[in-house]
């Protein structure tokens, strides 16, 4: 497999740029509502939020690369990146849902959901290329901590 750096870079620009939307979304509930909420003792800092879904935006964009570099041997192709895109779409949602809509239990609902299609996206990710399922580990644990908060901070208020 020769490395295509054009092909990398659109492939870590898509998920950032979801990032960015999202981070669009939140940016101003993080300095108003969000501070308002009852957040259980674990609740990360603020800080922390930013380096962290960049780290792992990153790593989704390098897991889609190497899919992408396989694309000629997949004969579900186009079904694969549909399931990375509604992937996408519901992450970029929950920003929306959580923290520009304020729906806490909306948010939950659909974070369970992105859970579910983060595992799936993982799986089929896995078959087609080991390390790009393998890379989805990181986003995996982090969505599984994001949707604990969620659920506590949907109890707490």
């Amino acid at each position: 497999m020769k490395f295509k750096p054009l092909a990398f870079i659109i492939n870590i620009a898509i998920p950032l740029a979801i990032g960015a939307l999202g981070g669009w979304a939140t940016a101003q509930s993080v300095k108003t509502w969000y501070p308002t909420l009852n957040k259980p003792s674990f609740n990360p800092p603020n800080w922390l939020f930013a380096p962290v879904w960049t780290s792992l935006y990153i790593l989704i964009g390098i897991a889609a690369y190497l899919v992408w570099t396989e694309r000629s041997k997949i004969a579900h192709f186009p079904r694969t990146v549909a399931i990375y895109f509604i992937q996408l779409i519901l992450n970029l949602a929950w920003s929306f849902i959580f923290f520009y809509l304020h729906e806490v239990g909306f948010a939950l609902a659909e974070i369970l959901l992105l859970l579910i299609v983060i595992v799936v996206n993982g799986l089929m990710f896995f078959k087609i290329n080991k390390w790009a399922g393998l890379i989805f580990i990181p986003y995996l644990l982090w969505v599984s901590f994001a949707t604990f908060l969620t659920y506590n901070i949907f109890i707490l208020n």
